[in-house]
C-alpha cells in the first residue's frame, strides 16, 4: 500500500533486546495526508530501514507500507510498518 503526505512529527528512537537476545530498533513518525480533509497516520520503520530512510519533520514523502494486526490479552492492535519512502 502507499500513502502520500508530510512528516509532521518524528518521535524518539526506540531500541532494546528481544527475549531471544537480538537487538532491535524502531523509529516512529506521524504523517499528515494531503487533500481537503487531511488525516494523520502514525507509522514506523524497523531495523535497517531506519538508516536507509532517515526522514525528518517537514519533508513531503510517499510511504509504502504494510498493515498488521495482532491480539494481546483480548485486545487488538494495528501497526503501519513502512518498508520504503520516497522524498518528493
Amino acid at each position: 500500500m502507499e500513502i502520500r503526505g508530510r512528516i509532521i512529527k518524528k518521535l524518539p528512537l526506540q531500541s532494546g533486546t528481544s527475549q531471544s537476545g537480538s537487538q532491535w530498533a524502531k523509529q516512529e513518525y506521524v504523517l499528515e495526508t494531503e487533500g481537503q480533509y487531511p488525516k494523520k497516520v502514525f507509522f514506523d520503520f524497523f531495523g535497517d530501514k531506519i538508516v536507509e530512510f532517515a526522514l525528518e519533520e517537514g519533508q513531503n514523502v510517499v510511504i509504502r507500507y504494510d498493515l498488521e494486526s495482532r491480539e494481546h490479552n483480548g485486545k487488538w492492535y494495528t501497526s503501519v510498518r513502512a518498508w520504503h519512502a520516497t522524498i518528493i
